[in-house]
């Protein structure tokens, strides 16, 4: 039996499959993770997305590489259940499960943050099955759509997930989705993504569209 929260084998279906990401997807995590650091008197230094070399104290002293993970251990640790849902995220997953499976998949510090993670999406209306990783995200997205023969979509706001689930699952639909407009303007446009937004709107009218194809 697979460890509770971790990447199983899919199982065959016929229906689409979309695996989708947390932070920056369905719950807001920037302007949440900007109260966190300002009350350690940390900033975001611009809004390019990335994290590493882009948080600094009130000197401009940067925040160095191997501080990052202690710095996000807190938050998950202690913020994540004060986290506010991106609007239409809810509304429109419950929709498309009329027609899809939907999973979440996050990776996360520690199989502790699991179930207040699970607890705040339930609160908030998007109680799917949620399936915690670490690292790029394309070895899980490959297990769990294994054996399915419907479509498959991947949404995340990472680069590097989504170029992970590229080269690693065949013909998956790939959505970057970044709630925060900031951050969002200044993405880079991937080749990989198909569609890049913030809006669920626009989100669930494309899903729809191809997955009903």
């Amino acid at each position: 039996m697979a460890e509770p929260g971790r990447p199983a084998a899919g199982h065959s279906s016929a229906r689409a499959l979309i695996l989708c990401d947390v932070d920056e997807v369905v719950l807001n995590f920037i302007p949440h993770f900007e109260d966190y650091m300002g009350r350690a008197g940390l900033r975001f230094v611009s809004h390019e997305y990335r994290l590493a070399g882009n948080i600094a104290d009130g000197d401009g002293q940067l925040l160095a590489a191997e501080a990052l993970p202690t710095l996000l251990a807190g938050f998950f640790d202690g913020w994540c259940d004060r986290q506010t849902p991106v609007p239409g995220a809810a509304t429109a997953l419950a929709s498309l499960s009329r027609h899809a499976d939907v999973m979440f998949l996050t990776n996360l510090p520690g199989a502790h943050n699991r179930e207040p993670r699970a607890a705040t999406l339930r609160r908030l209306g998007m109680d799917f099955p949620l399936v915690t990783n670490s690292g790029p995200k394309g070895d899980a997205a490959a297990t769990l759509a294994a054996g399915r023969t419907g479509p498959l979509v991947f949404i995340d706001d990472s680069p590097v997930n989504i170029r992970s689930v590229a080269a690693t699952v065949e013909n998956c639909i790939l959505i970057q989705f970044i709630a925060d407009p900031r951050f969002r303007d200044q993405a880079g446009e991937l080749a990989e993504a198909d569609l890049k937004t913030g809006d669920w709107s626009r989100a669930e009218a494309y899903i729809r569209q191809r997955i009903a194809s």
